[in-house]
């Protein structure tokens, strides 16, 4: 792991900043932030006028002089001031009174694989301006691990796979390290640009950012495998004329959308098997790869994978909390370490 788990216990508080949602753990309380990651600011100003769910409600309905942004891309703070007001009013007085009264408050955060160098200091600088005196770093592909129940101290092979908004990341685990990863650049955004951009094409419609997913559930019945209804109604705005239209989409062509930039995934997944010790590879034979992450839930990603990689493949039980609910066990001390004694001569 980036820290040991000595460094995680001392720690009072867990951030996993997401680029969709940012998801705050309290040692002691548990879960008590699970917000959308976005703010919306009065440009005139200057001043914050929703964070979380209703700035998220916001996008794409506001006046001239309201901007809503996120702070958050692909997993790395891109404008610290604003991640910190954010955080701040996510946390509320109460909360934020609370950490204030520890001596030394200490802080660990989620980094997505190989993040460099000006990725962590963004990471470490939003949180010591909360009032930490001092940030751990955990890669989320452990913490995510950790927080499904994997048992990733052991000598054996644990592959997860965190589905992002802005990014797939794919690993191998074992004896708390990570073996082999790699980290794709393909998301649930890019699964939902790619539907608006053939809705747009075959269609001319323009579907508004906040009824991809929507649409999505809706084929849940179908998801990205061939069972469900064959057409569903959509409403969106016809790109000629700017009225308003609806029209019935085929769900095999929205499929065929899906499928084109998951491929990358699957690339990515065979670049660790073929990266990854033959001995552990034949322990995922029987173990699988687990599934984590909001992009997780994606009706029929899961069977897509099975058919792809001849191996078991297994949602958690709360994907979409996993890594900040791994964090916490660290924090509190759940998580024992496997030791190694050396032998006596």
């Amino acid at each position: 792991m980036t820290v040991s788990l000595e460094q995680l216990r001392r720690c009072h508080v867990a951030v996993d900043l997401g680029a969709a949602r940012t998801r705050v753990y309290v040692k002691g309380a548990g879960l008590v932030v699970d917000e959308p990651s976005v703010a919306a600011v009065n440009t005139r100003t200057g001043a914050l006028i929703a964070v979380g769910t209703f700035a998220e409600r916001m996008t794409g309905r506001t006046p001239d002089y309201i901007r809503v942004v996120r702070p958050v891309s692909g997993g790395t703070v891109v404008d610290i001031e604003m991640a910190q007001r954010m955080l701040r009013h996510l946390l509320g007085e109460k909360l934020r009174r609370a950490l204030r009264r520890k001596p030394r408050l200490r802080a660990a955060a989620c980094t997505p694989h190989d993040a460099d160098p000006l990725a962590q200091r963004a990471a470490v600088e939003t949180l010591v301006g909360l009032g930490a005196r001092r940030v751990e770093l955990v890669d989320t592909l452990i913490a995510a691990a950790v927080g499904c129940g994997l048992p990733v101290e052991q000598p054996t092979a644990t592959m997860i796979m965190v589905c992002g908004a802005a990014a797939t990341q794919v690993a191998v685990l074992s004896l708390g390290s990570i073996v082999t990863a790699v980290r794709i650049p393909v998301g649930g955004e890019a699964i939902d640009h790619a539907v608006v951009q053939h809705l747009r094409h075959a269609h001319e419609l323009m579907l508004p950012s906040q009824a991809v997913r929507p649409l999505q559930l809706a084929l849940h019945g179908a998801g990205i495998t061939g069972d469900g209804p064959a057409s569903t109604l959509i409403h969106g705005r016809d790109v000629a004329t700017g009225l308003a239209r609806s029209v019935h989409v085929d769900t095999a062509a929205v499929r065929d959308a899906i499928h084109t930039p998951l491929t990358a995934v699957l690339d990515g997944i065979g670049k660790v098997l073929r990266d990854c010790p033959p001995d552990l590879v034949a322990d995922l034979t029987d173990r699988g790869i687990m599934m984590v992450g909001g992009s997780a839930l994606l009706p029929g990603l899961d069977q897509m994978l099975r058919d792809a990689t001849g191996m078991p493949v297994a949602i958690a039980e709360r994907p979409d909390v996993c890594a900040v609910l791994g964090l916490g066990a660290m924090l509190e001390g759940k998580i024992a370490p496997m030791v190694l004694n050396p032998l006596a001569e």
